[in-house]
């Protein structure tokens, strides 16, 4: 892949947007308190973009969005040295973070589609929302904020600065 830091994992992000130019983000299940928007590894001999989409639909039940958008190059972050084990552990590798190429992603039907638990991969999150910009980079954890404020910085000219963020929906209901 072009470009590709070494050292860092190659993964994609998400910023998958409503009909109000409001963001999607979930919580984690294993981080109480963690929001974050779909993410996940590029796997061998895959496109950076069919990689997002198959992340959106293993993680939310998503199939209905289109790409409005790509962050142009690779955003890089950091593990703390906590997360840096435990994920070297889980993913076999001696990884310093992870590589991310972005794409923003507009859902083309009803939030009805939006399954946490979809049976495609085991559940990550507990509960989701729609939510501003601003507040998709205050709530997420402090390691990713860097790379969060890029891609809103990037993506500005499509979303709505002016959001208002929507009643949170658990899995759980």
């Amino acid at each position: 892949m072009d470009g590709l830091p070494s050292g860092y994992r190659p993964n994609v992000g998400v910023c998958l947007i409503n009909s109000d130019n409001l963001v999607f983000v979930a919580s984690r299940l294993n981080v109480p308190g963690a929001w974050q928007m779909p993410q996940g590894g590029i796997e061998d001999g895959e496109e950076p973009k069919s990689a997002a989409m198959r992340e959106l639909l293993e993680e939310t039940g998503i199939v209905s969005a289109e790409i409005i958008a790509e962050v142009p190059n690779w955003l890089t972050y950091d593990f703390p040295p906590a997360v840096k084990a435990k994920v070297n552990r889980l993913w076999g590798g001696e990884w310093h973070g992870q590589a991310q190429k972005w794409f923003l992603m507009r859902l083309t039907k009803d939030e009805s589609e939006i399954n946490l638990a979809s049976g495609e991969a085991d559940p990550e999150f507990a509960e989701w929302k729609w939510t501003s910009p601003e507040e998709v980079i205050e709530q997420a954890v402090d390691y990713k904020r860097p790379t969060y404020e890029e891609v809103m910085r990037t993506f500005r000219p499509y979303l709505n600065e002016n959001g208002i963020a929507a009643k949170c929906k658990s899995s759980k209901w």
